[in-house]
C-alpha cells in the first residue's frame, strides 16, 4: 500500500512540474519578448525535462525535483516577487511531495 501511495505522490509531483513548466514556456506567447521572459521560459524547459524524469524510477530526479524548485523559490525571493504566488505554491508542493517520496524510498527495507 505504501508503494502505491508513493507512486501517486511521485506522479502528482511530475504533473505539477509539467504544468508549471508548460505554463512558463507558454508565457513567451503572452508576454513581450525580453531577457526576463526568456529566462523564465528556460526554467520552464528545465521543469519539463524534470517532469519526464519524475515519471521514471530514478532517485536522482527526485533529488533534482527538490533542488531546482528550491532554487527557483530563492530567485523569486531575491527578485522581490514574494512567495504569495501560484508558481511559488506549486514549487513548494513539489518540494514537499518529492522530499516525502525520497525519504520513504531511502528508508525502505531492501529485498
Amino acid at each position: 500500500m505504501l508503494t502505491r501511495t508513493l507512486l501517486h505522490m511521485r506522479q502528482l509531483a511530475a504533473l505539477l512540474v509539467a504544468a508549471s513548466g508548460a505554463w512558463q514556456v507558454a508565457g513567451l506567447w503572452f508576454n513581450p519578448l525580453n531577457e526576463a521572459h526568456l529566462l523564465i521560459a528556460l526554467i520552464g524547459a528545465a521543469y519539463l525535462l524534470l517532469s519526464i524524469g519524475l515519471f521514471g524510477q530514478s532517485r536522482f530526479s527526485l533529488f533534482l525535483a527538490m533542488v531546482v524548485p528550491a532554487l527557483h523559490l530563492w530567485f523569486l525571493m531575491r527578485l522581490g516577487e514574494g512567495l504569495a504566488s501560484l508558481p511559488a505554491a506549486i514549487d513548494l508542493a513539489v518540494i514537499l511531495l518529492c522530499a516525502r517520496v525520497f525519504w520513504a524510498l531511502r528508508h525502505q527495507p531492501s529485498v
